[in-house]
């Protein structure tokens, strides 16, 4: 079996749990000459980089043509040597991301076993649901109340909360906004569900500041707060660290395994997000994995997007034992209930793994279609 064709797809949606807006993300349909076809996703976000991205997988695509998938290793060797001049890095982790995973897939086709069995086999069996979702209404009460609302519909054992993120919320600016949400959602929903607060892009708080909100949380006995001096700050999480009771959660934005084993090293983070579409494919995320584990540190996997990076993360997170919990979005949407022919089933309460070989999801190419942009 060799890899025949690859080729980049950059799509755009409406995300109702963002508020309704666009998110952009490139995907990669990988075909091997016998007929297998694997998928692939960088989790891009906005137009510029979306483009860019296919531009780079393009490029590359010439180092996997005519290999066989088996060899994804080598091949993500061969990917990251190739881009030196580039890489570590950006766009170009987009781009291997992407084509990793899709390596992955195939390899499992055509092992005729699932991506966790690849990796080893599972760790766990099955991960508890984690809602992870957006504020986004003005009405602190009423939207805590929905909330609890989402916990209780998926039997989560908690809800992650975005601050600052589109729509009317407006958390992460006041301190007394801020807490008096805090306060109406651990009242919904009652002693027992974890509460994490992630702290948005768009909102930058100093250390004083992280440290207040911080303390003014634990009253509400919250599990986490993530990125709140944002993606690069060891002294000032340092000194959070040393001020407060809080576990604290960060490294989604590392694009490599070296990044996500900097800031493992400086002592400073106890939850390490890693996402399979940005850090490098699957590879990039064991390798990140590896790190943490040997850290005694927690990994999360960051699969806010599409099915694709869903089912990956999942044999992922099962496949590591120091994953706890498994983040899934409230609302649906067309990355994961549109694409996939059959959506991953959340409903329950936990995530075990996917039977079918590859990634474990066969994709709807006409729907992809649907919300495919030009490049």
């Amino acid at each position: 079996m060799k890899i025949a064709e690859i080729t980049a797809l950059p799509v755009a949606y409406q995300e109702p749990n963002d508020a309704g807006g666009t998110r952009h993300l490139l995907f990669v349909r990988m075909r091997t000459d016998d007929g297998l076809t694997g998928w692939g996703e960088a989790v891009t976000m906005w137009p510029e980089a979306t483009i860019a991205t296919a531009s780079i997988v393009d490029g590359l695509a010439p180092l996997l043509l005519g290999h066989d998938p088996a060899e994804h290793a080598a091949l993500h060797r061969s990917l990251r040597q190739h881009s030196w001049w580039y890489g570590d890095g950006g766009i170009a982790a987009f781009a291997i991301s992407a084509l990793d995973i899709a390596l992955w897939d195939l390899a499992g086709q055509a092992a005729g076993v699932n991506v966790v069995d690849l990796i080893g086999g599972v760790a766990q069996e099955t991960l508890p649901v984690l809602v992870s979702c957006h504020a986004m209404s003005s009405d602190l009460d009423e939207m805590a109340a929905t909330m609890a609302g989402w916990v209780k519909q998926h039997n989560a054992t908690g809800i992650k909360v975005g601050f600052g993120k589109r729509g009317a919320a407006d958390l992460g600016r006041s301190a007394a906004r801020d807490v008096a949400f805090v306060r109406a959602l651990r009242r919904e929903l009652g002693s027992r569900p974890a509460i994490m607060t992630d702290l948005g892009a768009s909102i930058h708080w100093d250390v004083r500041t992280a440290i207040s909100r911080t303390l003014a949380f634990e009253e509400f006995g919250i599990a986490w707060i993530e990125e709140p001096l944002g993606a690069d700050d060891p002294s000032g999480y340092a000194e959070l660290r040393s001020r407060t009771r809080t576990r604290i959660a960060y490294g989604e934005r590392e694009w490599t395994p070296r990044g996500v084993q900097r800031i493992v090293g400086s002592g400073t983070v106890d939850v390490v997000g890693i996402d399979p579409g940005r850090c490098e494919g699957m590879t990039g995320w064991l390798a990140a994995a590896a790190h943490v584990g040997a850290a005694g540190r927690e990994v999360n996997a960051h699969a806010w997007s599409s099915v694709v990076t869903t089912a990956a993360s999942i044999a992922l997170s099962l496949a590591t034992p120091h994953c706890h919990q498994f983040e899934v979005k409230p609302l649906e949407n067309p990355m994961q209930h549109e694409l996939p022919v059959t959506p991953i089933a959340t409903a329950s309460g936990t995530v075990g793994a996917l039977t079918s070989p590859g990634l474990g999801i066969e994709i709807d190419e006409s729907a992809l279609s649907r919300y495919a942009v030009p490049r």
